[in-house]
């Protein structure tokens, strides 16, 4: 006889691991584990194989990319699960779904809600320079992150985070809250109360192409901007000749610089300055930033100092300087403006 009951867990990225690592060890009843096909993890910027826990553990796995589907429905409501825990999943469930578990869904949003509703929380938070963002335990809706708060917690932001990192304890807090609040979600009795739709805001749609780097800004807001997009997601970049270069991670800038190997040059934004202890030295707005790690978009990614080498021919005739950025460009890119018509072009060097 086929077993119903119990929990559906759903997930797809590196938030989803810690949260189903504490139900297997928490002896949770877990009837299955929805995650992503192979060619849709390929897809999604910080994709997990949750496979590699459920086996050991006993638990099914349903790998679907279209879990509103409604062949992929019909699956979840054949289990009848008691409730639906939803972590790092990339699309909203459909009221189909919601409507399948007499003790509901259950999911998170990494921000302090109602704050930071919408996608990529974590990256705007830090491009935008914030000290603090969290995690929030909801009760899913149609609607996204809207629903009744189960619980939530602060986690701080480092000068020196990293998307990953910052993740990663947002992960935990989530998993945190899981096993705090399980039983009572089970028994019907976890805590919950409306959000204030008065204090919310809606954070703009992501795409690689917003990585691109506008030098015309403070060092610190540069670091910030290489810090947020960096890895697993597609990374910051800017345009040397039309090119792109990456920027996978950069220092927090220093009040003193100490001392640095200069190329020629004029020192405007965008001009590698020179390298120190193997970092690029590079120009902003009053004043410049170490990037420590890059990669040209045909090359691998290399340290400043093995990049500057590969660039010597093109250095000693004239200064290596990033492309600037048209402003429409850039305010688009950091949520302040409207997508330009040509954004697509403009972030590949003019290139369709």
């Amino acid at each position: 006889m086929k077993r119903t009951g119990g929990i559906v867990f759903v997930g797809a990225v590196h938030e989803a691991e810690p949260a189903l690592r504490a139900l297997i060890e928490m002896r949770a009843d877990l009837a299955a584990v929805v995650t992503p096909t192979g060619e849709g993890a390929a897809r999604t910027s910080g994709a997990v194989d949750l496979a590699r826990l459920a086996g050991p553990a006993g638990v099914a796995v349903i790998e679907t990319d279209e879990l509103n589907a409604e062949a992929q429905v019909a699956r979840v409501r054949a289990l009848a699960p008691d409730l639906v825990v939803v972590v790092g999943w990339t699309r909203l469930l459909s009221p189909a779904l919601l409507a399948i578990p007499p003790r509901g869904c259950v999911g998170f949003h990494a921000s302090l809600l109602p704050r930071h509703r919408g996608r990529a929380p974590i990256n705007w938070a830090i491009l935008r320079g914030e000290t603090e963002t969290g995690n929030t335990m909801i009760f899913l809706e149609p609607d996204a992150d809207t629903g009744d708060i189960v619980d939530q917690r602060p986690v701080a932001i480092g000068p020196e985070d990293t998307c990953a990192t910052v993740y990663a304890r947002v992960a935990e807090a989530g998993a945190s809250m899981l096993r705090e609040h399980l039983p009572a979600l089970l028994a019907g009795r976890a805590p919950r109360r409306p959000q204030d739709a008065s204090a919310a805001s809606v954070l703009p749609k992501r795409t690689p192409e917003m990585g691109i780097t506008d030098w015309d800004r403070s060092p610190q807001e540069v670091h910030d901007w290489i810090r947020a997009l960096t890895h697993p997601y597609p990374g910051a970049f800017a345009l040397l000749g039309g090119r792109r270069v990456f920027l996978w991670s950069s220092e927090a800038p220093q009040a003193a610089p100490g001392a640095v190997a200069v190329l020629e040059g004029t020192g405007a934004p965008g001009t590698v300055l020179g390298f120190e202890r193997g970092a690029l030295r590079i120009a902003a707005r009053g004043g410049s930033l170490r990037v420590t790690r890059v990669q040209d978009e045909d090359g691998a990614e290399v340290g400043g100092r093995e990049w500057l080498a590969r660039h010597a021919a093109q250095a000693a005739v004239q200064a290596l300087c990033f492309d600037p950025v048209d402003p429409a460009l850039a305010r688009w890119a950091r949520g302040e403006g409207p997508r330009p018509a040509d954004a697509t072009a403009a972030s590949k060097g003019g290139r369709a």
